[in-house]
């Protein structure tokens, strides 16, 4: 029997993700055999699967694919318990796969029953890394955009590994030019939605969910009504104050991150007369790690390795 030291659990809590006195206890069980004590975590967990499936899960990563032809792409988010899960290469390569299956396979459902490149179906995959590592995951979400003509272009914020990261923005131009140069002010733009520090909302103020600017309107008139004006100057305030908002919140209105004199709306324009046919700005898709999603706190793995390193 192999010698359980520290390092051979260190080895397979980085490869499993497992918690380091569950890896002890799987090399202890399996005589230090790794791929034995993989397979013992994989079973061990399964039937434990189901439970976790009620623990929140926040953390994970975002995952971005642009097909070969630079005229799809596709973001998604895979979601687990601690950000610590969101380094280990497994689960790295499943968001990967998943962002493959996102660039021919629409909706969460139906990318779940899909199978991967490499014969497994992403719910059994998702599952099978439950049973592993330890934790609840879920495909939270996924996007697509496509173009007939163009270039859709991928920004990966923080990124974690290849093609993941914990913000993904994807944004598509189309148009007939130089399919070089709208991928480069594709991603500018997309690097733009990642940072400007008002998100956006929309494409274009049609755009606007109608329920937003109606909240929004409630509260800039509670606001001015507080400041006893009459009810008509009260109105023409919040017309052009909501005028004020939409460019604010609408990504053709902002002001170009890299250019504030420009707006995003003028940015494709110019780009129009540089590649030499018109460039529309056709929608863009920004998901951020965790948004509106309720934080858990996780296991503390500093004191899971402290109190590893003090047993013999």
């Amino acid at each position: 029997m192999a010698e359980i030291t520290a390092a051979l659990v260190k080895d397979l809590r980085e490869k499993s993700g497992v918690g380091m006195m569950d890896c002890k206890n799987a090399l202890q069980e399996t005589g230090g055999d790794m791929e034995a004590a993989m397979e013992l975590l994989r079973k061990k967990g399964l039937s434990k699967a189901e439970k976790k499936s009620g623990r929140a899960a926040a953390e994970g990563l975002v995952a971005g694919k642009i097909s070969a032809d630079g005229k799809t792409g596709a973001l998604i988010e895979l979601n687990a318990e601690t950000d610590f899960v969101g380094k280990n290469e497994t689960f790295q390569a499943a968001a990967r796969d998943i962002a493959d299956v996102a660039l021919t396979v629409e909706g969460v459902e139906a990318i779940s029953a899909a199978k991967t490149a490499k014969g497994q179906a992403v719910s059994e995959m998702v599952t099978h890394m439950i049973a592993t590592i330890g934790e609840n995951m879920r495909l939270r979400r996924s996007a697509r955009l496509s173009v007939s003509q163009g270039s859709v272009s991928l920004y990966l914020h923080n990124a974690q590994g290849d093609g993941v990261g914990r913000l993904g923005v994807i944004v598509a131009l189309e148009g007939a030019g130089d399919q070089a140069a709208l991928k480069e002010v594709g991603r500018k733009i997309a690097m733009h939605v990642a940072g400007t520090p008002m998100p956006p909302l929309a494409l274009s103020t049609d755009d606007l969910d109608p329920a937003a600017v109606e909240k929004e309107k409630k509260f800039l008139t509670e606001q001015a009504l507080e400041s006893g004006k009459a009810p008509q100057v009260v109105e023409k305030m919040i017309e052009g104050r909501i005028r004020k908002w939409q460019e604010e919140v609408v990504l053709l209105k902002q002001p170009f991150v890299m250019n504030p004199d420009q707006t995003i709306e003028q940015l494709v324009a110019e780009t129009t007369k540089t590649v030499g046919s018109a460039v529309v700005l056709k929608g863009f898709v920004r998901f951020q790690l965790g948004e509106g999603v309720e934080k858990a706190e996780g296991p503390d793995f500093a004191a899971e390795v402290a109190a590893m390193s003090g047993q013999s």
